[in-house]
């Protein structure tokens, strides 16, 4: 399945930085543009891998953060 985030990036000491602003934790570097966009990909798949691994574990709770 083919699924569309946006890509925010910058250039950073030469390095090609990003994050995927719809999925938090999905934040890789490059030395390429292209480095950079394939690097992304890497971390959202390991991110799913990892994430279907888990999901029988999942517990979740409601808590409250004074803000």
């Amino acid at each position: 399945m083919l699924r569309k985030f946006t890509l925010e990036y910058w250039i950073d000491d030469g390095w090609y930085v990003g994050k995927l602003k719809e999925v938090p934790g999905v934040f890789s570097q490059g030395e390429t543009f292209d480095e950079l966009k394939a690097n992304i990909a890497e971390v959202y798949q390991l991110l799913i891998d990892v994430d279907d691994e888990i999901d029988a574990e999942k517990q979740q709770i409601e808590i409250k953060v004074e803000v």
